[in-house]
């Protein structure tokens, strides 16, 4: 019913930027909000940043001032803007799109985009 594609991912260098793009398809006209999480190998899967319908954001702390979150509606996509990143930035970042709220939410996620960071 909803298709969610990540895209803008690839290999840069310690404080290069990114800009990743979420895209949200099909029965979309009730996205809640939509996250970006990333999961590092052998690690937790870890709130990014996230965006509500009404166009309120929120950042994890260790992303605040250097990642910024944006939102095109007639597009049903959202952005991530990363900015002087880091090698411990490194991860797979997955675009989580919620239809509804809690608790009959439904959730769908992408993916996956690959972020590699050099030092």
């Amino acid at each position: 019913q909803v298709q969610v594609v990540e895209s803008g991912g690839g290999l840069v260098q310690a404080g290069g930027s990114l800009r990743l793009s979420c895209a949200a398809s099909g029965s979309t006209f009730s996205i809640n909000r939509i996250g970006w999480y990333r999961q590092a190998p052998g690690k937790q899967r870890e709130l990014v940043a996230g965006i509500g319908s009404d166009g309120s954001t929120n950042y994890a702390d260790d992303m605040k001032g250097r990642f910024t979150i944006s939102r095109d509606s007639t597009k049903n996509t959202v952005y991530l803007q990363m900015n002087s990143l880091k090698p411990e930035d490194t991860a797979v970042y997955y675009c989580k799109v919620v239809i509804g709220s809690r608790p009959y939410a439904t959730v769908y996620w992408g993916q996956g985009t690959q972020v590699t960071v050099s030092s």
